[in-house]
């Protein structure tokens, strides 16, 4: 019973380790992982936007090797007004990080013997740590930062150990399979990409047809779709009878709403505005990006779930967002608006490109690298109209492109129900984190218990 658990002071249960200030002229472009707090995710760490360092260096750093389910927590970042590098941010350590080497401004604590491991990630998670560790925080807004007495001086009310186990297993359950959904949607996305790649830019079911070979992993009838052989076209070997063709015989486009800022209302009122930040790099749907709106607009700027964007937009000139691109989802219900720094791109009654098709084609990277080839500015660059209406095209037969959209449309259905499950399931670990942990419910009347099927 929680009248029974004991107060617990955080500093007597842990052992820590702080980040290294690794230099920045050691970085490698592949190597060995090097975490920062920019790589901390709401829970977890993007290890695709790490920093590496000479695995021959390694062996120098062994005291700030993380492991698997280790609590970090970033002691200095900003304020909460920017979640992306807010301070006391604290993030669960996933087993793709295994050995990775901690930077500096963040602090690695494991667990003595009466306290479990991944109870611990969840103490800190709660909102009464949170609240409790962002109010010790000293500085400005921007370079706000807490101490290790503070984090230590943090006191609780703890289970026993068996208990711990119990409410760490109830919650864990809920982000191990929101985390199987992560998995399964980018296994989805990759297999898109990977179809659309070797069917329409390196037509690999033509090349094998045309060494006599069948084509891999297709039916006889989709094998059909495709010549066994090419042909010259304005744009190089193209295959044979496929046509070329201007993109604007098969799209419009138009650009979005330039609202003004006292139109955005922080209290999710008025119509969902798409924007620049609602669009991943390299392509997809962002949805922690999407703002809301209540101004004036005209029909123009509606968009309807489905419609394809575009990024028209980028600070800098390394083209990792400019010229991208995703599909409105349904859940932001059947009439949203889109800001200037998007295009908002639909086909032609006429044309056999779907939006799911364009969607892989304009981040496919060959053709990404072409249109995004056209942008222009100074300090901000800019993606023309015109790059949408110029360029030439492959356009695969009518049949072939409906074989690849169905694919393709399935696959995003079970992406986006896949997020709508992880969104329930991220609600209720959410709503019942503070009850667990306070003892308000005991692990024996919560709704889920060790075993059940998530």
């Amino acid at each position: 019973m929680a009248d029974e658990w004991e107060t617990a002071r955080l500093g007597d249960f842990v052992t820590h380790q702080k980040g290294f200030a690794f230099k920045s002229a050691e970085y490698r472009q592949s190597g060995h992982p090097i975490v920062r707090v920019s790589n901390f995710t709401d829970r977890s760490i993007e290890m695709a936007e790490c920093s590496y360092l000479d695995h021959d260096t390694v062996h120098q750093y062994e005291a700030y090797k993380l492991r698997h389910r280790d609590a970090v927590i970033a002691t200095v970042g900003s304020w909460p007004t920017n979640p992306a590098s807010v301070v006391g941010k604290t993030i669960c350590v996933p087993e793709k990080a295994e050995g990775a080497l901690l930077n500096q401004n963040a602090v690695r604590l494991r667990t003595k013997a009466d306290l479990d491991q991944r109870f611990l990630f969840y103490l800190l998670k709660q909102p009464d740590f949170q609240t409790y560790i962002v109010g010790t925080a000293q500085g400005s807004a921007s370079q706000a930062s807490i101490t290790l007495n503070d984090i230590f001086g943090f006191e609780f009310q703890s289970p026993p150990l068996a208990e711990q186990k119990a409410i760490a297993s109830i919650l864990g359950a809920l982000d191990d399979k929101i985390e199987l959904n992560r998995r399964m949607n980018t296994t989805l996305e990759g297999m898109a990409r990977a179809l659309f790649q070797s069917w329409f830019v390196d037509f690999d079911p033509v090349r094998a047809k045309l060494d006599g070979r069948k084509p891999e992993g297709m039916d006889k009838p989709t094998a059909a779709l495709f010549p066994d052989a090419f042909q010259d076209s304005s744009i190089g070997a193209v295959p044979k009878g496929w046509k070329v063709e201007r993109f604007d015989a098969h799209i419009t486009a138009d650009r979005g709403l330039s609202y003004k800022g006292e139109g955005l209302r922080e209290d999710r009122t008025g119509l969902p505005m798409h924007n620049l930040n609602s669009i991943y790099e390299g392509g997809g749907y962002k949805h922690e990006g999407i703002k809301y709106y209540q101004g004036e607009y005209r029909e123009k700027h509606l968009l309807s779930p489905g419609d394809m964007i575009v990024t028209n937009t980028e600070q800098g000139f390394d083209h990792m967002l400019i010229g991208h691109a995703a599909i409105v989802p349904e859940c932001y219900g059947s009439k949203g608006i889109y800001s200037h720094h998007i295009y908002r791109i639909r086909h032609k009654p006429a044309s056999p490109l779907r939006p799911h098709y364009l969607v892989k084609l304009f981040n496919n990277r060959r053709w990404h690298y072409w249109i995004s080839g056209f942008s222009n500015g100074t300090t901000i660059n800019m993606l023309p109209m015109d790059a949408l209406e110029m360029p030439m095209l492959v356009v695969p037969p009518v049949e072939l492109v409906k074989k690849f959209t169905a694919l393709a449309e399935a696959s995003h259905i079970q992406t986006e129900a896949n997020l709508h499950e992880s969104r329930t399931l991220a609600n209720l670990r959410d709503t019942l984190l503070p009850k667990l942990l306070s003892g308000e419910l005991s692990v024996a009347h919560s709704t889920i218990t060790k075993g059940d099927n998530l």
